[in-house]
């Protein structure tokens, strides 16, 4: 079973990574020493797959469970939803000595994330991710938070979960869109971190139409932790985002964010919004930092390969887009604070990025691709 270590003192903890984890639930959660009861939060998507599973788990292991979920999307994070999930926790008898349990995508791990940092001031929480972007992104790093009709996760908190179990069988129950768009933060990770992910994620790119083969199963192990320990790292150089290197984790969605609070939830998902923000910011990367076109060319063809979108739909307003982006928690002193690209692997945090700029980079990504974007690579299925 591949585990990823996450060194953050006294917040330490581990990702197991492993076809069939959902059954060890309950056995990690007594090593990891929890105690009291249990609250499973998850959503009307995940319950009826996987929610007994897991609850089974904890109860073999001799914990109380109790269980609530919420609709699934976007919506449902929300201040309202906290609220009632809180009332139904007092209900059901928690106290400061319970945890919280949430098999789920990122909503479902953000929604359950911020809840338990604030039920009692803070109570541990398990993180189940159930979805790619959740497995290799959003359950790792204690990020929490929920949306306000003004932005997206601009309530929040930081608080580590007490250990993550992250299952990929549990991605062959998701929509092909779905898995479209998690792998988005993949070409992220690649992009800022492993250039030499690039290749294997085209390759696996064409799989995807038929859903994975057995033996791309057998390997999602291996590529799901290899991801987590990219960003496992990055957490561990800058846990709360002081020093700025986990700000290089927001390549691309700057200006997706903006895409995403431009339409209602769910029109667009997270990873393809994500897609068009890289297309944005290799642009900008182009223009201000001297990104190669090469380098360009190899991250847009992955994005190609995927079937992530490129275009910018005629349904966003980019005037829209860009109100959204200055309420953005970047946004500092009437400058954003943007991630570029100075080559594949080599991010860097400017604040020269204007807001002409950002205009120009929505209007170039409203365009079909342009030849410069998708040259020919003399060396795209070598590895780096």
């Amino acid at each position: 079973m591949p585990t990823v270590s996450l060194a953050l003192g006294d917040h330490s903890y581990d990702v197991h990574v492993s076809n069939g984890a959902l059954d060890s639930v309950g056995f990690f959660s007594t090593r990891a020493r929890l105690e009291g009861k249990a609250a499973l939060i998850t959503d009307t998507n995940v319950y009826p797959q996987y929610g007994e599973r897991v609850k089974r788990s904890l109860e073999d292991a001799d914990y109380a469970v109790s269980v609530h979920v919420v609709d699934a999307g976007e919506k449902s994070k929300s201040l309202t939803t906290v609220s009632r999930v809180v009332e139904e926790m007092v209900r059901a008898g928690h106290d400061r000595t319970s945890f919280v349990v949430a098999p789920g995508g990122g909503v479902v791990g953000d929604l359950a994330g911020f809840i338990a940092s604030t039920y009692y001031r803070g109570i541990p929480y398990v993180q189940i991710p159930t979805s790619v972007m959740a497995q290799v992104d959003s359950s790792v790093g204690g990020k929490t938070a929920v949306n306000v009709p003004s932005g997206k996760n601009l309530i929040g908190s930081f608080h580590q979960p007490r250990f993550v179990v992250a299952d990929p069988i549990t991605l062959l129950s998701l929509p092909e869109r779905v898995l479209r768009e998690g792998m988005a933060e993949m070409v992220k990770h690649a992009a800022i971190r492993r250039p030499k992910m690039l290749v294997p994620l085209r390759q696996l790119a064409d799989e995807l139409p038929i859903g994975f083969s057995l033996s791309s199963i057998e390997r999602l192990p291996s590529v799901i932790a290899e991801n987590i320990e990219i960003k496992a790292r990055i957490v561990e150089e800058d846990e709360r985002e002081t020093s700025g290197t986990r700000a290089f984790l927001n390549f691309g969605h700057t200006l997706g964010h903006g895409v995403e609070a431009s339409v209602p939830y769910g029109d667009l998902l997270h990873g393809e919004v994500v897609s068009l923000g890289i297309r944005a910011a290799l642009f900008l990367s182009r223009k201000l930092a001297g990104l190669p076109a090469r380098d360009e060319a190899e991250i847009i063809q992955t994005l190609a390969a995927l079937q992530l979108p490129l275009q910018l739909p005629s349904k966003v307003n980019p005037k829209t887009v860009l109100e959204h982006v200055m309420t953005d928690k970047k946004f500092r002193g009437g400058r954003i604070h943007f991630v570029l690209l100075k080559r594949l692997g080599e991010p860097v945090l400017s604040d020269a990025v204007t807001t002409d700029d950002l205009k120009e980079a929505l209007a170039f990504i409203s365009t079909p691709l342009q030849e410069q974007e998708t040259h020919s690579l003399s060396h795209s299925t070598t590895k780096r």
